[in-house]
This record gives structure tokens, C-alpha cells and sequence, in this order.
């Protein structure tokens, strides 16, 4: 939805816009090409790998740009640092495992592909989805598989793994797809057996609900008034974080970035949602299938 989240986020030539999960640079380039020299735009990734890839660096020769190893979460103490909060213009967030994450077998996201079963989208913290998968507990896994999967087999996939790993460690993304495929009794037409056990684990290792909760708040947080927040989500985890955070903020309660939940009492509303969510074309689909459960939602600060 690469055209919708620009028109979204409305680039003004001398604006100030923040890139806040820069993947390989599609959304930064096209918002370089709307600014004018008074234009700023910073990039931030958690992925070491997007921030030292060719696109970062090609577009690093623009002055305009600046591109940063930081989560979103962490958006509100960087842009501090450099003279940014309260000031921006635009946010955009487009959430989820990256096009190249999902096409290295080494990074461990993808079923399809055999590698080491890491997951991790900064490789530089935290444990692996197989150390994780080590030590877990069948129930808690059980609950991770419902809760981040949606995954009604969970129970039975939870099980097995645990059973597996008793006789040999689960290192490989092969093994942990050959395991839950053998563990549901019923596939889904068209989608990989292990297709939510992937997502679901993967989310658990980078902690992305949380961190989506505190990336918005703090987004809303730099933006300045009359500055646009742009969210594009891909599954209904996610979406629904985004959906009624929106709500909230333009009704009137702030969000409590320590509960993560809204406060009881009534605010000035901060933002103002823009039109519904949008989805992606049909001629977008048929172009990247996995744009297929895209949904962008955008909103605007308002003077609270």
C-alpha cells in the first residue's frame, strides 16, 4: 500500500517525517521525492540489517535523510536526542516481519525456506525462537499459539513440541514446521499448516504487541499538531491495537503508557482518525500477495 500510506500521511515539502520501520526503503523513497530541500526525513529500524542495506546507503547520500538502529518503541528518547519530539510532521509504521527478513533463510521466519530458527528482527538482543522453544512450558506455549496465532490446534502443536524436544533439540525452521504440520489433524486450504505457530512464535520473541503500544504512543507523542500518523497492519493482532488506540485518543482518553490500557477519565482528545481503513487494490494483491491482509489506518493530532 505503498501510494495510500504516502497520500496518507500528506508530505509537505519542508515537512519533517519519521520512517519508523525503514524495512528496504520503499516508503522513505517515495516521501524524499515530495520534499523539498527545507525537508527532513529520519528513518529509524530495529533490524541492523535494513540500516546498513545498499538502499540505506544509497539514500544516505541525500542530506535530507537520516536512517538510525531504533525500535519505535524507543522513538520517543532518539527523537528527543535530536531535537524532534513534539515536531514531526508524519509518522509512518508499517508493521510485521520485512520482505528481505522473510527471504533470508538465516534469519528463521520463514517455513518455506530451512535456516536457523532465530526470529529475532534485531539480532543483537534477546533469545532465539529456538533457545525460547528450549525451555518453555507446554502451557505457556499452548497459550502463545492461541493468544499471538489465533491457532485453534494449539494444544495439540504445543504437545509435540515439547514432546520433540525431549529426544532432540528444535533448531531449524524445517524441524518446526515438519512438527506442527504433522500435528494438526486438518489443514486450511491454501495456507501452510505452520503458518500461525510461525507468527505466533515470532511475535512472543520480539515482544511486537507490546512494542506496537508503545510505538503509537509515542508517535502521537512527537507528532505536531495537525501531523499525521499512518499505520499499515497485517493481521488482526495488530490491526485491533491499532484500531482502538485510534478510537480512544479521538474520543477523548489518552493511553496509559505504563497499564497500556485507557485511562478512566476523559481528555482532550489527541487525534483525529482520517476517513476508515483502506485496503489494498486488487491489481496491489495480484502485484505482492503478501500485501493481501494489509490494512492502513490513518489519524491525525489535534490539539490535546
Amino acid at each position: 500500500m505503498l501510494a495510500e500510506s504516502i497520500e496518507a500521511l500528506a508530505v509537505r515539502p519542508d515537512g519533517w517525517y519519521v520512517d519508523a520501520t525503514f524495512g528496504r526503503g520503499g516508503h522513505s523513497r517515495e516521501i524524499l521525492d515530495r520534499l523539498g530541500p527545507p525537508g527532513r526525513l529520519l528513518a529509524l529500524d530495529k533490524d541492523r540489517a535494513a540500516v546498513s542495506s545498499p538502499e540505506a546507503v544509497a539514500l544516505g547520500r541525500d542530506a535530507r535523510f537520516r536512517i538510525e538502529q531504533v525500535s519505535f518503541a524507543d522513538m520517543a528518547s532518539f527523537l528527543t536526542t535530536v531535537g524532534w519530539f513534539g515536531q514531526v510532521d508524519g509518522v509512518l509504521m508499517d508493521l510485521g516481519v520485512s520482505s528481505p527478513q522473510l527471504d533470508e533463510a538465516e534469519r528463521g521466519f520463514s517455513f518455506l525456506r530451512d535456516g536457523p530458527l532465530d526470529m529475532r528482527m534485531d539480532r543483537t538482543r534477546g533469545v532465539t525462537a529456538a533457545a525460547w522453544l528450549g525451555t518453555v512450558s507446554d502451557r505457556e506455549l499452548e497459550q502463545v499459539l492461541r493468544g499471538f496465532g489465533e491457532e485453534r490446534y494449539a494444544r495439540q502443536i504445543a504437545r509435540a513440541i515439547v514432546s520433540r524436544r525431549a529426544r532432540e533439540p528444535i533448531v531449524t525452521t524445517k524441524q518446526l514446521a515438519s512438527i506442527v504440520a504433522a500435528a494438526i489433524p486438518r489443514w486450511e486450504r491454501g495456507q501452510h499448516p505452520a503458518t500461525r505457530s510461525f507468527q505466533a512464535i515470532r511475535i512472543r520473541v520480539n515482544q511486537e504487541l507490546e512494542e506496537l503500544q508503545q510505538g503509537l504512543i509515542q508517535a502521537v507523542q512527537a507528532l505536531r499538531w495537525g501531523g499525521r500518523l499512518a499505520v499499515i497492519s497485517f493481521h488482526s493482532l495488530e490491526d485491533r491495537i491499532v484500531k482502538r488506540f485510534m478510537r480512544d485518543e479521538s474520543r477523548g482518553f489518552a493511553v496509559d503508557s505504563g497499564a497500556q490500557r485507557p485511562y478512566a477519565e476523559s481528555v482532550a482528545p489527541r487525534l483525529r482518525r482520517i476517513a476508515g481503513p483502506r485496503k489494498p487494490t486488487a491489481s496491489e494483491i495480484l502485484e505482492n500477495p503478501r500485501a493481501r491482509s494489509a490494512i492502513l489506518r490513518v489519524a491525525e493530532r489535534s490539539a490535546g
